[in-house]
């Protein structure tokens, strides 16, 4: 028995294959053997039966695997070996009348091979033109406000939420006197 995406197939046979390609061209004296070596993804074989309560169930497990195939989903099959980070590169089923409930099938899998840290892209430094770079500082925008006849910094402190003592800093004009069709800064 082996799970292969959580499906459970009963398997008769597991291999894999390990293999890597060697350059068919002469290598210099002295220099490693190793920089003309290239490891290949492992590939996987499970040749055994998906079974069911009846023959619809066994397709149901089937049609499922077939849509992770073809939506190259990276699965886990276990079984007396494993095989972690591998895609179904190909399914052979075979209907015969001894397995009512289910199919003969024949899977291979292919390794995917995850780099363990993501490629970051370095920054690069422009060069300088003469013109003036854009400040990251945020930029605030300020608030004014047209005096009418009754506004008083207390009023203007209840609508804009400013402290008087900011109000009187930005705009200097005194309590009392501020002239009418001014524009006083409040934010």
């Amino acid at each position: 028995m082996g799970k292969l995406a959580g499906y459970t197939i009963a398997n008769m046979q597991e291999s894999f294959t390990n293999t890597v390609n060697v350059t068919s061209y002469p290598t210099e004296k002295g220099l490693p053997i190793t920089d003309s070596v290239q490891r290949q993804p492992k590939t996987f074989t499970i040749t055994g039966k998906i079974l069911g309560k009846n023959y619809t169930e066994a397709m149901k497990v089937y049609n499922a695997l077939e849509k992770k195939q073809n939506a190259g989903t990276v699965v886990t099959y276990v079984g007396r070996t494993t095989a972690k980070n591998v895609v179904i590169i190909s399914m052979q089923p075979t209907f015969d009348s001894t397995i009512g409930n289910g199919m003969s099938i024949s899977i291979e899998l292919q390794e995917i091979r995850i780099a363990k840290s993501p490629y970051v892209k370095k920054k690069t430094t422009k060069k300088k033109s003469g013109k003036k770079s854009k400040s990251n500082t945020k930029k605030t925008t300020k608030v004014y406000h047209k005096v009418k006849k009754g506004d008083t910094y207390w009023g203007l402190w209840k609508k804009y939420g400013t402290p008087i003592a900011t109000l009187r800093k930005w705009n200097k004009y005194p309590d009392r006197r501020i002239p009418i069709g001014v524009k006083l800064r409040v934010k």
